[in-house]
């Protein structure tokens, strides 16, 4: 499956980003998402995961309350909207895909996400 992340940009403390990943070549609902997300020199780190329904989903806790990631099937697409957004939410936001089962020891480890997007910067300034 081939991923395309969309929707970064520039903001302001306090506002809001949806983001978007659209997949193509396969059907999305084969595959567990998540939204990852890196900062210069630091390890990627999982901001948000849905499995294949989109009936389960799962947090970093600092982001738990502001953002919610969803997935419509139907259009192969999967979103973070991102709410109340932080300076530290600033960074490049990478999508990805999994074919393993859903787990909480899974979702937390990009070594089991074998499709990546190619990332959207994320910039939010105090």
């Amino acid at each position: 499956v081939q991923l395309q992340a969309s929707g970064g940009g520039l903001v302001q403390a306090g506002d809001s980003l949806k983001l978007s990943c659209a997949a193509s070549g396969r059907s999305l609902n084969t595959y567990i998402t998540a939204w990852f997300r890196q900062e210069p020199g630091k390890e990627r780190e999982l901001v948000a995961a849905i499995n294949r329904s989109g009936s389960s989903t799962h947090y970093r806790n600092s982001v738990k309350g502001r953002f919610t990631v969803s997935r419509d099937n139907t259009k192969n697409t999967m979103y973070l909207q991102m709410n109340s957004l932080k300076p530290e939410d600033t960074a490049v936001y990478y999508c990805a895909a999994s074919t393993r089962t859903w787990s909480i020891g899974t979702m937390t480890s990009s070594r089991n996400f074998a499709s990546w997007g190619q990332g959207t910067q994320v910039t939010v300034s105090s």
